[in-house]
């Protein structure tokens, strides 16, 4: 492992702090400034992206290229290059996995939740990770080895309890068909728990849970920069993320409980 990879944790939280506050003070001007209005679609019309994504990212990546030039990058508006732009992913062992603003369609629509989540990571898994909430003030933060923490205190997770008192929390995909899949895991689950909420952020949602806002999360359809800094926060929390593999109209996602309910969820929405 090379000197850079071998980094203290901490050290390097630090570096993921500083970038998701600068990335999100830069969101919380645009969004006090009124709605977006240089927006365009990805993978189907309901998936968007903003200038202000793209802006965001390129306030971390300018950040991180005078911090750890040697340092790969993988972010949700592109780029899976060294800070140096040279083509190749990195040669210190060590990659930030980044989304700028995740929860764009709530920031265009103008509904105050959204984020910014930035996080190293090594061929092990990630090594630290923050989600920054610039509308609540709320930054949450994990390092391997550590403790999650909120705005520097520790937080943690709800206590085990039954099925019936769980509050989960998941997303929903693009596609139609995705979403029909979704619909009837849903039916299946609502009976089941406490009740269920949709809000818009994959990394808001697994810093709750790991706060103990929720009691479980699960959702399909996930990428790495949605979920990099979020699971560091789960997992530092004593939570489980189990894998749910991928099936008919259905692709690959994470589940996020305390051993006491993940079984049963797994055996509903798995």
């Amino acid at each position: 492992m090379s000197a850079e990879a071998a980094a203290e944790p901490e050290a390097l939280l630090g570096v993921a702090v500083d970038a998701a506050r600068e990335a999100g003070g830069l969101l919380a001007e645009r969004f006090a400034r009124g709605r977006e209005h240089d927006v365009g679609s990805k993978s189907t019309p309901t998936d968007l992206v903003s200038e202000a994504d793209l802006a965001s990212q390129r306030a971390i990546r300018e950040r991180l290229g005078r911090l750890r030039p040697r340092d790969g990058f993988l972010g949700e508006e592109g780029g899976d290059t060294p800070q140096g732009g040279t083509g190749e992913p990195g040669t210190s062992g060590l990659r930030w996995v980044v989304d700028p603003l995740d929860g764009t369609v709530n920031f265009v629509l103008r509904i105050p939740h959204w984020c910014v989540t930035v996080a190293v990571t090594d061929e092990a898994g990630t090594v630290a990770g923050a989600v920054y909430d610039p509308i609540r003030e709320e930054l949450f933060s994990a390092s391997r080895g550590g403790a999650p923490r909120l705005n520097g205190e520790p937080v943690a997770a709800a206590e085990p309890t039954e099925l019936a008192m769980t509050m989960v929390a998941t997303g929903f995909g693009y596609d139609a068909r995705m979403r029909a899949a979704q619909a009837d895991v849903l039916l299946r689950l609502i009976a089941r728990v406490r009740d269920i909420r949709r809000f818009g952020s994959a990394a808001l949602d697994l810093a709750w849970t790991a706060a103990g806002r929720y009691g479980a999360y699960f959702e399909r359809g996930v990428k790495p920069w949605d979920i990099a800094a979020g699971t560091l926060l789960c997992e530092t929390a004593g939570l489980r993320v189990a894998e749910l593999a991928e099936r008919p109209d259905l692709p690959w996602g994470i589940l996020v409980a305390r051993e006491g309910v993940l079984e049963e969820l797994l055996a509903i929405v798995g």
